[in-house]
């Protein structure tokens, strides 16, 4: 279940015409795709009688996705131009089968989508996007740790996960899905961030971060 599908139809009236100029037919794409993804971080996973609304992980799973195409990942993070790009789950699974739904026949870029699950940070390193699960929580500060110089992308949603370290928290307000970004763990990771992305997030800082300093 793609739960863009509905919202995706509903947006491509905002396509531009086929006389528009080149450069302004992809100024457009890129605001339809800015739209999608604002309409996609505000759905409610418990809101509006509907058929099939989607869970909090299934949305979960979608936000994944576009993090990804709202990140540029530098070329050695992969190990060679055939890897995949990896997404991991690190510990429990809270998701089941909902990414392989989520992910199957997708690319990021040229590269298939492919799910990991690890019972711990082995091999962690060879991940772009690393779901750290809240059965790892007592545990972050080592995962964190031995992913120090790697271009990981560390996501998760207990509670002070991003000011303990990690790059990107899911948080539920108002029963709605959203997302703080760590901007020290964004340098740390290597990883460029789109403005666009930045802008949808609540950005703070590791815990104890002067910002003036």
């Amino acid at each position: 279940m793609d739960p863009l599908s509905g919202t995706r139809q509903g947006l491509w009236r905002l396509r531009p015409s086929t006389s528009a100029p080149r450069d302004e037919r992809a100024r457009e794409r890129m605001i339809t795709l800015v739209i999608v993804t604002i309409i996609l971080f505000s759905v409610s996973p418990l809101a509006r009688a509907q058929a099939n609304p989607p869970g909090e992980y299934e949305l979960k799973a979608a936000f994944l996705f576009n993090f990804a195409k709202f990140i540029d990942w530098p070329e050695g993070s992969f190990e060679s131009p055939q890897s995949p790009f990896t997404i991991c789950v690190v510990g429990l699974d809270p998701f089941g089968n909902i990414l392989e739904d989520a992910m199957r026949g997708k690319m990021i870029g040229n590269r298939p989508l492919a799910i990991r699950r690890l019972k711990d940070k082995a091999g962690a390193r060879l991940c772009q996007i690393e779901f750290v699960s809240s059965s790892e929580s007592a545990h972050l500060a080592e995962i964190l740790g031995s992913l120090h110089g790697a271009n990981v992308l560390v996501v998760g949603d207990t509670s002070g996960f991003a000011a303990s370290g990690g790059t990107i928290q899911f948080t539920l307000e108002d029963n709605r899905v959203r997302f703080a970004i760590n901007i020290d763990a964004v340098d740390r990771s290597g990883l460029k961030f789109s403005s666009k992305l930045l802008s949808l997030a609540k950005v703070l800082h590791d815990e104890g971060h002067s910002k003036g300093g």
